[in-house]
């Protein structure tokens, strides 16, 4: 550990010039407009991994972003870790909300960091994760102490669906064998106290699209007479949810898993705050679904959330109009066992009944992902943990996240690989 200590003080200049170099690069994969930047990001991701000590380094195309794949055999005998990260991030939307621009980074100190922490678009989400991998491995390396063979698979589409990789995945089963997959894109409970994520919610994610009249109309000469677009989506998107916040959708809770009162009293046992949780978002109370603790609702329940709403005039100053549509973008998490395609099927023919018939509906479905678990007696799990033991002196808990990586689930029915799940 001393010797690890050692080398990072040693190097930490050019780590962080690195890193820093690494979230200027705006690979927004979602926004066509930064294309030329998420391209730029793969090439450097695979410089680094050149540089890092793997002997074999690829640039992988795909029908979208290209996969930098790379790896280290030291003994084809030894157990192989492939470690899988992603190059893309989201939108720095909306931007008047970012204290310093989000492409070009900050050290800031924190509460929880207070000799400082990086402030970018990416810098957690999974730039920094990745790159923590990368120079792990350069130390491994520089030391000859690599003790198993390593594989990296790092995308480009995460945040936009991970399409290319499941095209990639399916069709390089040989290249990407191993015996453990280990990605670090989830949260730890604090500083002192590890976690490792052992179960991701699923996601289904659409976008509706309401239409009234053919044409925008005059609010005093058409108000009152026909559909309004906005008024009417807004009513349907109410009604997703009961007075106990329910979701209203007919046959969306039949798979969900009901977990017993003894699991839910292991998870209990995870260090929260109620207060600090409030304080930390400034507001005054939590709002869920009745029932169930906050780490609960963000966990092992299912949501339904609105991401984005629009349609009309939103200009500066006023225009009196009927917009003639108007749209919204809509996310499901979805626990184990709900199936994301059937769970979309299922919401799509629920938002067509019930629109009135002065209007109508179009959902288009844009992308999702099954939920996973994955077990604690795992050799992976257990190797996880006695890391983390040996580092923090106390061991992991095991915890459910409210996230999702899709691409879990589809590692463990290509590779037939058990994936774990660490924070950066």
């Amino acid at each position: 550990m001393e010797n690890i200590k050692e080398y990072v003080q040693n190097n930490k200049e050019r780590f962080l010039n690195e890193l820093i170099e690494l979230l200027k690069l705006p690979s927004v994969s979602a926004d066509s407009a930064y294309s030329h930047d998420v391209i730029a990001t793969a090439d450097m991701v695979l410089e680094s991994l050149k540089a890092a000590g793997c002997d074999t380094v690829e640039m992988c195309e795909t029908p979208g972003y290209p996969i930098v794949f790379a790896e280290k055999i030291v003994d084809p005998k030894l157990p192989t870790v492939l470690v899988y990260g992603h190059y893309d991030v989201q939108p720095a939307d909306p931007i008047e909300l970012w204290t310093s621009p989000p492409f070009e980074p900050v050290i800031n100190p924190t509460d929880i960091h207070p000799k400082g922490a990086i402030f970018a678009r990416g810098a957690c989400d999974d730039k920094g994760q990745m790159y923590m991998h990368v120079k792990a491995f350069e130390y491994m390396i520089k030391n000859d102490c690599l003790p198993c063979n390593v594989k990296f698979m790092i995308e480009g589409e995460e945040e936009v669906g991970s399409k290319s990789l499941s095209w990639f995945v399916e069709r390089n089963q040989e290249k990407l064998a191993n015996d453990v997959i280990l990605i670090s894109d989830t949260g730890m409970i604090s500083n002192t106290q590890p976690s490792i994520t052992t179960g991701l919610r699923g996601l289904s994610y659409v976008e509706v699209e309401v239409t009234g009249p053919n044409r925008d109309l005059h609010s005093g000469l058409y108000g009152g007479t026909v559909a309004n677009p906005i008024n009417v989506l807004t009513k349907m998107i109410a009604s997703l949810h009961d007075e106990n916040n329910h979701i209203t959708v007919p046959g969306f809770y039949d798979k969900v898993e009901e977990l017993s009162a003894a699991e839910r009293a292991e998870m209990a046992k995870a260090p929260f705050s109620l207060e600090n949780y409030k304080k930390a978002l400034n507001i005054d109370d939590v709002y869920g679904e009745k029932g169930y603790t906050t780490n609960e609702r963000n966990s092992i329940r299912p949501t339904l959330d609105v991401n984005g709403i629009w349609g009309g005039y939103t200009g500066e100053g006023a225009k009196t109009v009927i917009a003639s549509k108007a749209f919204a973008k809509i996310s499901m998490r979805l626990v184990p066992n709900q199936d994301w395609e059937e769970i979309t099927a299922l919401f799509q023919k629920h938002f067509e009944s019930i629109a009135p018939a002065a209007v109508t509906v179009k959902v288009k479905p844009h992308h999702g992902g099954q939920g996973y678990v994955t077990p604690i007696d795992s050799i992976g799990y257990q190797a996880a943990n006695k890391a983390y033991t040996e580092t923090f002196g106390v061991p992991a808990i095991p915890v459910r996240s409210g996230g999702s990586i899709p691409i879990v689930a589809l590692f463990e029915k290509e590779l037939k690989s058990k994936t774990i799940l660490i924070s950066g």
